[in-house]
């Protein structure tokens, strides 16, 4: 078991009936309340680690700097933090100054022009 593995001791209050209905669940299973309590905290933190809300959350906290890199590592876990990291680098870069390119036809000849002051008169 690594350090970060070692039990800790937490303490918090809960509802007494939620109490009560985890005694009862552990009772039928024959398991432990902690057991059964760190089953669900892993369970939720699993489950709310891959939604996509939650992943986009940590991102923009962690693209405004609001989260530090070894937090969203913990969030998201090693390697979606490695991938936002270098998306972020990517992000704080300044852009190329570069112009267009005047000897290639992107489009291949099948350029259109649209009037967008029609646009502009609604």
């Amino acid at each position: 078991m690594s350090s970060s593995d070692e039990p800790r001791r937490v303490h918090f209050q809960s509802p007494e009936y939620l109490v009560d209905r985890l005694d009862a669940i552990a009772d039928l299973f024959d398991k432990d309340r902690t057991d059964l309590l760190v089953e669900a905290i892993r369970e939720y933190i699993e489950e709310t680690a891959d939604s996509e809300t939650f992943q986009e959350l940590v991102a923009t906290k962690y693209y405004d700097d609001q989260l530090e890199f070894e937090t969203v590592k913990q969030l998201v876990g090693a390697e979606t933090a490695q991938r936002l990291r270098l998306l972020k680098a990517d992000l704080d870069d300044e852009p190329l100054d570069l112009a267009a390119p005047e000897d290639v036809d992107v489009y291949d000849g099948d350029a259109t022009a649209v009037d967008t002051a029609a646009d502009d008169e609604r």
